[in-house]
C-alpha cells in the first residue's frame, strides 16, 4: 500500500459577492453577471490509487450530500479520464459544505478532483482544459476550478480575473433550509435591473428576492448579519440560503441564532 500514488486537495466554498440576473434564454439557462470569491472554509478531498473509481464521505455533513454514485467527484474522475487517460483512485471527501446552500459544495468538490486528477497526472492538462472539462459538470465548476476571485458572465463560466480579496474577514451563516437552485430561478421576476458596475459593494443579488419568497427566515438572517458590529456588507450567495458579512478585519466568532449554521472565515 506504501507505493501506491496519494494527494489531497482543499474544495474551498464559493460565495457571489454580487449576482445580476439578466435575461432567461431560450434554453431555459439565465444570462448572468457575477461576482466569485472564495474561501478558506470549505471541503478536503484525498485520493489515493485504486484499480477503480470509488468515492467514501465522511465530516459532519457527509449525510445530506446524496448518493454517493452521482456525486459530481466521480463525475468530474470520468471526464477528466476520458479527456487524459491515467490511473483511477478511491476518494474519500471530508464534507464541511452546507448543501443546496449558495457556497458552491457539488462544485467545488469536482473541481478539487480535477485539480487533484491533474496534479497526481503530472499536469497533462491546462487550466483552461481543466475549465471546459468542468463547464460539462455545472456552470460554477469552471469558476471553482480556479478559486480565486474571477467575475463570471453567460451562466457564470465565461470568466475574467478579478483583483484579489485575500484576508478580507467573512461570516457565512445560514438558517439550515435548504434551497434548490431551480424553483429561486423560476420565481425571479425577469426584471433586468441592470448590469454589475466595477465596484461590487454597491451591486446586489437578483435571487435573494425569489429565495427570501421562497424561504422568509433569509430576511431575518440577513438583518441579523448587518446588524454585527464591524460588518461593511451583508448579502446572500448564489441561490441561498447562505448569507454572509463582510469585514475588513477577522470576521468575529459569534453564536447565531438557535438552529442556525455559522462559520467564520477569510476570502482566499
Amino acid at each position: 500500500m506504501t507505493g501506491l500514488l496519494r494527494g489531497a486537495e482543499p474544495a474551498p466554498a464559493k460565495i457571489n459577492l454580487a449576482l445580476h440576473v439578466r435575461r432567461r434564454r431560450a434554453d431555459g439557462y439565465h444570462e448572468l453577471e457575477t461576482l466569485f470569491a472564495f474561501t478558506r472554509f470549505g471541503d478536503r478531498l484525498e485520493a489515493v490509487e485504486a484499480p477503480d473509481w470509488r468515492l467514501d464521505m465522511n465530516g459532519p455533513l457527509a449525510d445530506a450530500a446524496g448518493p454517493l454514485d452521482d456525486n459530481l467527484v466521480l463525475r468530474a474522475a470520468r471526464a477528466f479520464e476520458a479527456a487524459a487517460g491515467g490511473r483511477r483512485f478511491a476518494f474519500r471527501l471530508e464534507k464541511h459544505i452546507p448543501v443546496a446552500a449558495g457556497l458552491g459544495g457539488g462544485s467545488a468538490d469536482a473541481a478539487a478532483a480535477l485539480r487533484l486528477l491533474n496534479r497526481l497526472a503530472g499536469q497533462p492538462l491546462a487550466d483552461a482544459a481543466l475549465e471546459r472539462i468542468g463547464a460539462g459538470l455545472g456552470a460554477d465548476v469552471p469558476a471553482c476550478v480556479r478559486s480565486r476571485t474571477a467575475r463570471g458572465v453567460g451562466v457564470g463560466e465565461e470568466l475574467a480575473d478579478a483583483p484579489p480579496l485575500t484576508g478580507m474577514g467573512v461570516l457565512l451563516v445560514n438558517p439550515r433550509v435548504a434551497v434548490p437552485t431551480g424553483p429561486v430561478f423560476r420565481a425571479w421576476d425577469g426584471v433586468d435591473r441592470g448590469p454589475l458596475a466595477a465596484d461590487w459593494r454597491l451591486a446586489r443579488n437578483d435571487l435573494e428576492a425569489p429565495a427570501i419568497a421562497l424561504q422568509p427566515v433569509i430576511a431575518d438572517v440577513l438583518a441579523w448579519l448587518a446588524g454585527l458590529p464591524g460588518a461593511t456588507l451583508a448579502r446572500m450567495s448564489g441561490s441561498g440560503a447562505t448569507c454572509f458579512a463582510l469585514f475588513d478585519g477577522p470576521a468575529p466568532r459569534v453564536t447565531p441564532p438557535a438552529g442556525w449554521w455559522a462559520t467564520a472565515t477569510d476570502l482566499l
